[in-house]
Parts: C-alpha cells; sequence; structure tokens
C-alpha cells in the first residue's frame, strides 16, 4: 500500500491506496479540486464540507448523463444490429 497527500481546497488529506494507484489518486483529486476553485469563484468559501456536497453532486450528474449516454449509444447499436440483420435476410 502507498501513502500519499492529496490537496482539496488548501487542506491536506492523508490518502491510502494500492501501489501504482498514486498518479490515478492524483489526477482525481485534481479534477475535485478543481471543480471546487471552480465552486469558490461562483459562491466564495462556503465551507469545506458544503463545497465537497455540491462537488460530489456535480460529479454524480456528470456521471449519471455519461451512463445515460452509454445506454442510448447501446440501443442504438441495438437498432443497427436490428437493421443489419433485416438487410442481410433481404
Amino acid at each position: 500500500m502507498s501513502h500519499l497527500s492529496i490537496t482539496i481546497n488548501g487542506q491536506n488529506y492523508p490518502i491510502t491506496c494500492k501501489d501504482g494507484q498514486e498518479d490515478r489518486i492524483r489526477e482525481l483529486a485534481a479534477g475535485i479540486d478543481n471543480k471546487i476553485q471552480n465552486l469558490v469563484s461562483e459562491m466564495g468559501q462556503v465551507g469545506d464540507s458544503r463545497l465537497l456536497v455540491f462537488a460530489g453532486l456535480l460529479v454524480a450528474d456528470e456521471l449519471a448523463e455519461l451512463k445515460e449516454a452509454a445506454e442510448e449509444i447501446d440501443h442504438l447499436a441495438e437498432r443497427i444490429e436490428a437493421i443489419a440483420s433485416h438487410l442481410e435476410q433481404s
């Protein structure tokens, strides 16, 4: 296990992760910190807890949108396969 420290909104947080995952954790933390900094520029320093909740909601919203898009792609792929199958039979 590796130990590292990430910084979000100027606060250091000690993190433990699997060996080899350090860069990924730093990357993810930087993304969260970026969202927090954007929120701070819009709302000001409203407290770490509130900022982390807002950032979490933004990330959850992005994930939900990606899942919906993937489901739409799956649906379109099924339709394309059905059309291709119909054309092959013709």
